[in-house]
């Protein structure tokens, strides 16, 4: 059921019409906090956070990144810019201080939102203090008052927004900063006529969230999306998921990825459905707890969250049976996970093309469109596709050509029922567990060590995340570096899925006759010398 949603609307339009039709009915269930809110209760603290950003002087098209793990605030700031139409830029949690500096350069960001910090209970040591790196990276915060910054070099930024952890409310500000709760405050000097004279501004072809990838000139690149891309986005996928408003979708993937943000809380306002949040980072038994506790009847996630659940020894003894639909993606996913092979074909590829959209696989060779069986890149038309990358009309033009054409640098395959399959990709990109990494981002950072001389860095195959990061360094004369203070000059400067785990010391490099660095020979290599013959050989969908 789409309830007649028109995706030539804005995010806080469609939040209104939801809310006057599901009032009552739960928006958004954090089983880790207990926060439990109906739609009315949603909409109403979205609307009071939107007015407290209009208070502090946020206003239509300013950029406010949020640096978040997924904590209900997050959410609420999400629908809150929307409302205002300020332009939400969501800022990856495992990103260290050279990636957020990079941030909020690149995406001249006015206000950011942020926790204070956050430890993965199971990953010993992985501990991320946001407000010690934000100062670290923007000395002028401690001095200024708050919503007063000054910074040489961020000169658009001026709020830093303090979100307290959930379990320790009584922490206090660090100085320059806002209080989450001072929005609430501030809220009472805007009415609610001034913030509907401001939603009513908003266009669906005003940009209203930049999500950020790597790039493969080592830059990330900031994608600019509308209003209407992410309603058409969201509506279509929950389409296909058949979700309506008795639907209760569990959403363990990050907020800060269109997984979390557009096929997750948006899907779900899109659809009248609630959302379930069972932590602030992933857990399979707080995922599998919330999934039976709160009957959800679809979950989101990809291969190495699923792998993690099944093999849980509490996954035999907790009820499920309420779930019905969800979406695994990231990454590949092992043909062994799979429980059903009478499923094959929904699992094994990536489906058919949805409404609206214009798909077309296209040899790199010839720029000829080819048939079913034959291996193309895989371009598409539709309003769906971004506007471009934020600043970037250079990479805007490379990745959308004059005639509207997405270049996804994938490749793929189409089978005579119109059912598509991912084969590989066009550059050299590691996808680990989900994240997307481009060696170029690594190799640029790795320059910067003052023992390397040259640097390649490549994926090699992995059992449980799929890829994993490997460099190849040619150290300087006389170096002394090791592998393990390689990955230390790494650590809390890159995220931590990017450090390497693999660090091969070498002279040359494998090269064609022509001087070009050969990374398919090199990958080869690797999985000889390191025994991954195993986890090359991973069948996957």
């Amino acid at each position: 059921m789409t309830h007649n949603i028109d995706t030539r609307s804005t995010i806080g339009d469609i939040l209104d019409i939801q809310t006057q039709r599901f009032a009552e009915r739960e928006a958004l269930v954090h089983t880790a906090t207990g926060d439990r809110l109906s739609y009315r209760e949603f909409h109403a603290e979205v609307e009071r956070v939107a007015r407290g950003l209009l208070s502090i002087g946020i206003e239509k098209g300013q950029h406010v990144g949020i640096w978040a793990t997924n904590y209900t605030e997050w959410v609420i700031a999400q629908f809150a810019t929307a409302k205002i139409g300020a332009v939400l830029v969501t800022v990856n949690p495992a990103y260290r201080t050279r990636e957020l500096a990079y941030v909020l350069e690149q995406a001249q960001i006015g206000a950011l939102i942020l926790i204070g910090r956050f430890r993965v209970p199971s990953l010993t040591g992985r501990t991320s203090d946001y407000a010690g790196m934000v100062n670290e990276v923007v000395p002028e915060l401690a001095a200024a008052a708050a919503g007063e910054l000054n910074s040489t070099r961020f000169p658009h930024l001026r709020h830093v927004i303090f979100i307290p952890p959930h379990d320790d409310v009584s922490t206090p500000t660090p100085p320059g900063m806002w209080r989450w709760d001072d929005l609430l405050t501030l809220a009472e000097q805007t009415s609610p006529d001034d913030l509907r004279n401001s939603q009513a501004q908003c266009d669906p072809d005003d940009v209203v969230n930049i999500q950020y990838t790597s790039g493969t000139t080592g830059n990330p690149k900031g994608a600019m999306l509308t209003h209407h891309n992410l309603l058409s986005n969201a509506l279509h996928v929950g389409d296909a998921m058949e979700m309506d408003e008795h639907d209760r979708l569990c959403i363990p993937v990050p907020f800060y990825h269109c997984f979390g943000c557009v096929m997750g809380s948006l899907n779900c306002v899109v659809h009248g459905s609630t959302m379930i949040i069972p932590a602030e980072h992933f857990d399979p038994l707080q995922t599998l707890h919330a999934i039976s506790a709160e009957r959800c009847t679809a979950v989101h996630g990809v291969p190495t969250m699923f792998i993690a659940q099944l093999g849980h020894p509490e996954f035999t003894n907790l009820d499920l049976s309420s779930l019905r639909t969800g979406i695994m993606a990231g990454s590949p996913c092992p043909i062994e996970t799979l429980a059903d092979d009478s499923i094959e074909r929904r699992v094994s590829t990536v489906g058919k093309v949805l409404p609206g959209v214009e798909v077309r696989l296209v040899d790199p060779e010839t720029g000829l469109v080819v048939g079913p069986g034959q291996q193309g890149e895989l371009q598409t038309r539709s309003t769906m596709v971004m506007k471009g990358y934020f600043n970037m009309p250079e990479a805007t033009a490379d990745a959308i050509d004059a005639d509207g054409w997405l270049h996804t640098g994938d490749l793929a395959t189409v089978d005579e029922d119109g059912y598509y399959k991912i084969t590989g990709r066009l550059k050299d990109m590691i996808i680990r567990g989900g994240e997307n990494i481009y060696p170029r981002e690594i190799e640029e950072f790795l320059y910067t060590h003052p023992q390397i001389d040259d640097v390649q860095v490549i994926g090699v195959p992995d059992e449980r995340f799929g890829e994993e990061v490997m460099a190849w360094v040619r150290l300087k004369p006389d170096a002394d570096a090791t592998e393990e203070s390689i990955r230390d000059f790494c650590r809390g400067q890159i995220a931590h899925y990017k450090v390497p785990r693999y660090v091969k010391f070498t002279d040359e490099f494998p090269m064609t006759v022509t001087g070009k660095i050969q990374k398919f020979r090199m990958r080869e290599m690797a999985v000889e010398e390191l025994a991954l013959q195993t986890a090359a050989g991973v069948q996957t969908a």
